[in-house]
């Protein structure tokens, strides 16, 4: 992502002169996932941890507004944390846009003064997802040592998302088409586009998780396969609408699958200047066999060769840990090791490229 553009309303500008966007360290970057009512000792352990980033979510619908979001951004920043995303789950995830559903209209408006208010906040990156029934999963099992962790079985899953829960043949009453889908996110992106342009906010698209097969009547054939993607950013046709590639979700897919490989994916995206940000996770083995997510070095993918990739095609963006399994202790255990592994990872392979 060297070299990248920010679109504004009157010109362009790479994204290194945005104030404050980037840390002082180029290259690969070290985010963590947390909240908005993080405690003061919460925001110690990041700063202990040595990540410059936060992804930050916010529970209460009330709380986005520009004000809060400046003083999240002062917060934050007295920690040394800058934000790179603050998550809106009122337009992430939300039937209404996908499927077309009374009230669209209003949540695309509310998506647009979203994209507004970020960047008006110095947020310059947001992730969306386009599901339009949810995160599907089964019962959760046991992984290495005992620790709890996600497991998806085809025969028996689960959607959900925020307070709701998706099951059955046709969780919205009937089957969709794909030529619907498609032209529901075409009537979205076509709008936010030129909103994120002139706010020079980018917005990286998220997988389906799980890719590839319909769920509940509703197909996942735009950010479940490779080819999907591709003809997503041909309708976006936008320097700021990209890809977050979450890598747990490519290889739920798998190679045949999504159509190429998680690390074929990350040089082409890369390539279209697309590549906006990653989520560093693995799993144990990709679709249609059931699968369970694992600490990052416990999975089928070798992440050292996924982290050799993104400093490949120098990548210039954040990474974080993501649906990391329940360990003994605590959450921050989980976190503390997945940061340290992904932070030994980006040490072996500058050090592969000679870069210091």
């Amino acid at each position: 992502m060297l070299g990248m553009m920010i679109t504004t309303n009157t010109h362009q500008i790479p994204m290194r002169a945005v104030p404050g966007y980037y840390s002082s360290t180029e290259g690969i970057q070290i985010a963590i996932q947390t909240n908005a009512d993080a405690s003061d000792e919460d925001l110690q352990f990041f700063q202990q941890l040595g990540v410059e980033w936060a992804m930050v979510g916010i529970r209460d619908a009330h709380q986005h507004s520009l004000d809060f979001y400046k003083g999240l951004v002062k917060r934050f920043g007295d920690y040394g944390l800058k934000i790179y995303r603050i998550t809106n789950l009122g337009v992430h995830n939300v039937p209404e846009i996908t499927l077309n559903l009374p009230g669209r209209d209003a949540k695309v408006e509310e998506f647009k003064q979203f994209i507004r208010n970020i960047g008006a906040a110095g947020i310059y990156y947001n992730t969306y997802a386009h599901m339009a029934n949810g995160i599907w999963s089964s019962a959760s099992t046991k992984g290495r040592g005992g620790m709890e962790a996600r497991r998806l079985d085809l025969n028996n899953a689960v959607g959900r998302w925020v307070d709701k829960t998706y099951v059955g043949e046709l969780t919205h009453g009937r089957l969709y088409s794909e030529e619907e889908l498609w032209d529901n996110y075409t009537h979205l992106i076509r709008q936010i586009a030129p909103v994120a342009e002139d706010a020079g906010v980018r917005i990286g698209i998220h997988p389906d998780d799980p890719p590839v097969y319909a769920l509940g009547g509703v197909p996942r054939c735009m950010f479940g396969n490779f080819e999907g993607y591709k003809k997503a950013m041909e309708i976006a046709d936008s320097p700021n609408i990209g890809v977050c590639l979450c890598v747990g979700c490519w290889l739920e897919g798998g190679t045949v699958g999504m159509g190429v490989g998680v690390i074929e994916a990350i040089k082409y995206f890369a390539a279209q200047n697309k590549l906006f940000k990653v989520h560093f996770r693995n799993v144990s083995n990709p679709m249609p066999e059931p699968w369970v997510e694992t600490l990052i070095d416990n999975g089928y993918q070798d992440m050292h060769k996924v982290m050799r990739a993104l400093r490949e095609v120098n990548f210039d963006g954040c990474i974080i840990p993501d649906h990391i399994p329940a360990m003994l202790g605590g959450p921050r255990v989980g976190t503390a090791y997945s940061i340290a592994y992904m932070r030994a990872l980006i040490q072996a392979v500058n050090n592969e490229f000679g870069v210091a």
